[in-house]
């Protein structure tokens, strides 16, 4: 097991948000930070170290950044596997490629969790617009259509309902090589479990978080969520186990569907932190982000137990203009990601409110 003490370099694949906090964790343990990205205007690279702008598949800039760094971690779940490769064969690379191959793919993601027993969405693959007609027949409507890889936030995605057309819903989705159709869930609510997990396997989880959206995109996420300790302790079990059967080391976010008896369905996971897991920034002794630099470094992993309740709610497009608003609110904790150009549904900042805990089983 490799560890990288504190002074190391620490290597990070994608130069956004989420890059750009991990980078502030990992000043604050000691590290310095070398950001890979192929974007000249990363928020990331404002508070790294170093910087490289080049693509994941420019193999000259990858063998340069891997003798610059000690490990590397990632903040996007799409960097080309043959990237993670290369580099983990002259690098620690946390998560790995086997981790990758399976939460890039959303069929591959279902097919994972359902080997384990878990529960998803009922789903079907299909390669053409008739394939995925007859799998809405079989399934009902309404349903969802989905690309396999590289949707986020309502991208690569159309509802279908009844007598909808399906090569007009397969256009919109970019007439993918392979999709996913996704019978709609009757649920209660949608949570969500961050969890770390280290290079010893140890397994620091996050509770249970609740989470509301707008535009299908993540809006509020309150913590920990309102629903019954069986349903927590069945999310947490559900991410537990697929952290451990992955062998990730790092971060795992898993989002779950909550039915109306209770019951918990896998829906999508991510191994990186998580939009539903900012309240951690201010509510926790550790953070997700903090425990990405640890689990990235071989350290011990910190404290996840909340001393807080929260409810965090990100900043889309223009909403981060009223910056003055939450600066003059002695409750409110602002985080802004220094993105130059605010666009509609582009997340410019999170705020969070902290609140007491709910008593232990309420």
């Amino acid at each position: 097991m490799t560890v990288v003490p504190p002074g190391g370099m620490l290597g990070i694949l994608g130069g956004g948000q989420l890059g750009r906090m991990a980078a502030m964790a990992a000043a604050r343990l000691g590290y310095r930070v070398h950001v890979f990205t192929p974007e000249a205007d990363a928020p990331a690279a404002d508070v790294a170290a170093r910087a490289t702008v080049a693509d994941f598949a420019d193999t000259d800039a990858l063998d340069a950044f891997a003798a610059a760094v000690d490990a590397v971690t990632l903040e996007w779940e799409n960097v080309p596997v043959a990237a993670i490769e290369r580099l983990a064969g002259r690098v620690p690379v946390r998560p790995g490629a086997g981790v990758l191959a399976v939460t890039q793919d959303r069929i591959a993601e279902k097919a994972f969790a359902g080997r384990l027993g878990l529960g998803t969405a009922p789903w079907r693959g299909a390669a053409t617009a008739a394939e995925a007609a007859a799998a809405v027949a079989e399934l009902g409507t309404p349903c969802i259509l989905k690309t396999t890889r590289l949707g986020y936030d309502g991208r690569g995605q159309a509802r279908v309902r009844t007598g909808d057309d399906m090569a007009a819903a397969w256009a919109r989705i970019g007439a993918p090589d392979r999709a996913i159709v996704e019978g709609v869930v009757d649920c209660a609510c949608e949570v969500s479990v961050v969890l770390a997990r280290g290079i010893d396997g140890a397994v620091a989880a996050y509770p249970a978080v609740e989470n509301r959206h707008r535009d299908q995109i993540l809006s509020e996420t309150r913590a920990p969520a309102d629903v019954p300790p069986a349903t927590a302790a069945a999310a947490d079990g559900a991410a537990r186990a697929l952290a451990e059967a992955l062998g990730v080391v790092g971060i795992l976010a898993v989002e779950f569907f909550v039915t109306r008896d209770g019951g918990v369905l896998v829906n999508e996971m991510a191994p990186r932190p998580h939009n539903s897991g900012h309240w951690t920034l201010d509510a926790c002794p550790a953070s997700q982000f903090e425990q990405q630099v640890r689990s990235a470094c071989g350290l011990p992993l910190g404290d996840p137990t909340p001393f807080a309740g929260a409810v965090m709610r990100n900043l889309l497009g223009h909403d981060a203009d009223r910056w003055a608003d939450h600066l003059a609110d002695p409750g409110a904790r602002l985080h802004l990601y220094g993105k130059r150009e605010a666009r509609p549904g582009r997340k410019m900042g999170h705020v969070t409110h902290l609140l007491p805990l709910p008593p232990v089983g309420g």
